[in-house]
């Protein structure tokens, strides 16, 4: 069964407004001509075909997605793929986009889910499977995988209850697209109960946990992270980092921050918005509190004054975090928000706050909060009173470290148990 008309009808009237989004985000007008030619056609030749193809939306799937694609790298398998954000293309990019990988991995936008587009997509890059990695559900792209004989799968899927429900909404959309998938590998149980209860057969389910749970810090950033504390003379620095933050969260906790800042000579602030078209704003943010800031696009460095210092580049998270000795994950302030990946800065021990809204990322969370391993904050002051805590008393920020390193030891596993289901399809 094809996809419906009125949604094939509904794409076609609202790309003007689409393209228009992508012309008020692009930098200049030849990254918008780029974007677009990869949305709309005519697409770019592929670099390889027969490819693993892994559609991963942006950042957060992105980087959940790396451990899977760089196994699949190492054996020697070409791999494609797409994303649906700008800051998820550069992601994928700075990961892959070079040695020793750079003949077997291209990235491209995936294009707006138009029946003709998607199938001039698969006759171009004749991927042998597709991976789409979490939530990222196209009508289009899932028949047309079926129509082109590419087995596709729904890896580490997460579905929390509101987006189950607005599923549940169009079910003459969802039901025939959940059951053209070959295999859904959910992160844990309600995830797999919501996608049935949506008319996903049983038998093509399976629980295997989070592949989050298995990654590491790369090691030349965390080389990088030891030459810059000699370099900038960061080693007597208390460092906090606010990370992946939205409107209105840099405001609320800068400010929140401020007298601890202007009190304590040697605390650093490093923030680092979530979208690169708000680096400007947060910039401005910090100035008009009067705090001291410096900008890592202009290639500045931090100094000995330096109460802020912007992180306005791409792919630098990790980096980051293993400068600092307490962070803020944002994302969870905001409303309605919905929180960001809580793992990496806890594989690097670093004690992690977050704020109340944390949808997203609910069962991981309420994992950790039962082990007293992360800490919520209500409010951007309770947020920046409890890292505060987490540079005063040592003891306090290790407890959180060592709890947390016990769950995330306890939920390892999960990549293998994914390669083994990949792997059959291969």
């Amino acid at each position: 069964m094809a996809t419906p008309f009125w949604y094939n009808a509904a794409l076609a009237i609202i790309k003007p407004l689409y393209q228009w989004r992508i012309k008020k985000r692009a930098l200049n007008l030849e990254q918008y001509q780029q974007e677009c030619l990869e949305r709309f056609g005519p697409f770019q030749a592929a670099k390889n075909k027969n490819t693993i193809w892994f559609h991963a939306v942006s950042v957060g799937e992105t980087n959940a997605a790396q451990p899977l694609i760089e196994h699949y790298l190492k054996l020697g398998h070409a791999v494609l793929v797409t994303n649906t954000t700008k800051t998820g293309q550069i992601r994928a990019k700075s990961l892959f986009l070079k040695a020793p990988y750079a003949d077997l991995f291209q990235a491209v936008y995936l294009p707006a889910d138009q029946k003709y587009l998607i199938q001039a997509f698969y006759q171009k890059y004749q991927p042998k499977i597709l991976i789409l990695v979490e939530t990222e559900l196209w009508p289009n792209l899932i028949d047309q995988a079926q129509q082109f004989h590419v087995p596709c799968l729904l890896v580490n899927a997460r579905l929390s209850e509101k987006s189950a429900q607005g599923y549940g909404k169009v079910p003459s959309l969802t039901a025939p697209m959940l059951q053209k998938l070959d295999h859904l590998l959910a992160q844990d149980l309600a995830t797999q109960q919501r996608f049935i209860a949506l008319s996903m057969p049983a038998e093509k389910t399976q629980v295997l946990g989070s592949i989050k749970f298995d990654i590491s810090a790369p090691d030349i950033v965390l080389q990088q992270a030891q030459q810059l504390k000699q370099d900038w003379n960061l080693v007597k620095r208390k460092i906090i980092t606010i990370a992946s933050t939205h409107a209105p969260e840099e405001q609320l906790v800068l400010t929140a921050l401020k007298p601890y800042l202007e009190q304590y000579t040697d605390m650093l602030c490093i923030v680092v918005p979530r979208h690169p078209e708000r680096f400007d704003e947060v910039f401005q943010i910090a100035k008009s509190l009067n705090l001291t800031t410096q900008r890592r696009s202009l290639g500045q460095v931090i100094h000995t004054d330096t109460q802020v210092y912007l992180a306005d580049s791409m792919g630098e998270l990790w980096l980051w975090y293993a400068l600092s000795q307490a962070c803020f994950v944002g994302g969870s302030l905001n409303q309605p928000g919905g929180g960001h990946n809580i793992l990496e800065p806890m594989v690097l021990n670093v004690p992690t706050v977050i704020g109340p809204n944390y949808v997203n990322f609910q069962a991981i969370v309420h994992e950790f909060l039962q082990a007293d391993a992360i800490k919520i904050g209500q409010s951007a002051e309770e947020v920046v009173h409890i890292l505060v805590q987490c540079l005063e008393d040592s003891s306090f920020a290790q407890t959180l470290t060592q709890h947390a390193m016990q769950v995330l030891e306890r939920n390892k596993g999960a990549l293998h148990k994914h390669i083994a289901v990949i792997d059959q399809y291969l």
